[in-house]
């Protein structure tokens, strides 16, 4: 917010803001069809890590908070544990529906 003054706060001449493009960094990480596919043939063919197989037994013992602190540990952040349990949990779901 330019006020075309020479002095003060909002020196300088008035110019229109220029539309810059999304930066690539922005949508890094974000899924698509592809990628999730890769995952969940990945995730099929190679099974699951044993700290996984270790949360998914915690969780039908009903230590969810166990779960947590265990993937905290093993994960290195509480949003990454939350998420890993979320995703155990779908898992496990999954596999009750399936039986």
């Amino acid at each position: 917010m330019v006020s075309s003054i020479a002095v003060g706060l909002n020196k300088g001449f008035a110019v229109e803001k220029r539309a810059v493009q999304k930066r690539q960094a922005a949508r890094k990480g974000t899924k698509n069809r592809k990628v999730q596919f890769v995952r969940d043939v990945v995730r099929e063919v190679v099974g699951f890590a044993p700290y996984e197989r270790r949360m998914i037994e915690l969780i039908r013992l009903g230590k969810d908070k166990r779960a947590l602190k265990f993937a905290k540990k093993r994960l290195g952040s509480h949003s990454r544990g939350k998420a890993k349990r979320e995703e155990i949990n779908g898992v496990i779901a999954e596999m009750r529906k399936r039986k």
